[in-house]
């Protein structure tokens, strides 16, 4: 039986999504201090967002990512830019087991590894590859978040059956009393985590109602929210509840194109 979140995640094209992810991706691995020569996971990597804005700052990067196609994708990304120093292949954030203790100097999860079940294994796995004195950054969607992300999954979920019992929803890793238990679980002192409230932009050069589509086509929860929707002829209602989302949270001043931020809790934890 395939791994549930790998489906998920392979079900549709990621890709549609992280293209209009490039500028905030580039702009946050400038801002948590990717310098030249760093050894850099990135995982959860999808198809390069953030590896490879990293790469191209100097650092060696290793993708790892749950989902085939997202990887393919991003070994083509980085071939097409001629970055020998940055690869990607599959993995699972619950299990690193062909990654050696204590390999990285900085692991980056920009809104990857919070989707993985076992959230404690996530957390143990990468203080484990993170080198004594390296970093781990994480990027979190905010569960009851007014912004985009967040408003786009709770709307979801309202389409879609309850999830099984002992499903951990994976907006906790956007509290940070639940981020502190599980790095501290993982051998972190709480003193070595820290917090900050950043802000992620989606850009577009087509309308709102469009990238709501984008999100319909591709994004593997809200193809599945609109599944469910069909089976009880909701699929209007829940169309038209997201493009009222979309449309009201863009800031772009020409409505022809979409700018819509996206607030994120930003984690970064010393080893």
């Amino acid at each position: 039986m395939m791994n549930p979140n790998k489906a998920l995640w392979e079900k549709g094209d990621f890709t549609q999504i992280a293209q209009t992810m490039r500028e905030s991706g580039a702009a946050l691995i400038a801002k948590v201090g990717v310098t030249n020569g760093l050894t850099i996971l990135d995982l959860g990597s999808g198809d390069g967002t953030t590896a490879i804005p990293a790469a191209k700052l100097g650092a060696t990067v290793l993708g790892v990512d749950i989902a085939r196609n997202l990887v393919e994708a991003g070994n083509s990304r980085a071939k097409a830019e001629g970055l020998n120093n940055c690869t990607f292949r599959e993995g699972d954030a619950t299990d690193l087991h062909d990654l050696t203790d204590q390999t990285f100097d900085l692991v980056v999860s920009i809104f990857g590894a919070m989707f993985a079940p076992k959230p404690f294994d996530v957390a143990s796995e990468m203080v484990r590859v993170t080198r004594s004195g390296g970093r781990i950054v994480m990027g979190n969607w905010i569960p009851g978040d007014p912004t985009l992300v967040a408003q786009i999954l709770a709307t979801s979920s309202a389409y879609t059956p309850p999830p099984p019992d002992g499903f951990i929803s994976p907006m906790l890793w956007g509290v940070e009393s639940h981020v502190i238990e599980r790095f501290e679980k993982a051998g972190v002192a709480r003193e070595n985590i820290t917090f900050s409230k950043e802000t992620f932009m989606f850009k577009a050069s087509y309308p709102p109602s469009e990238f709501v589509n984008t999100f319909k086509n591709y994004y593997g929860p809200s193809m599945n929210a609109f599944e469910a929707a069909e089976k009880n002829g909701k699929t209007l209602e829940l169309q038209h509840k997201l493009e009222d989302l979309f449309a009201s949270q863009n800031q772009s001043p020409d409505k022809n194109t979409t700018a819509i931020p996206a607030t994120f809790l930003l984690v970064t934890v010393t080893r």
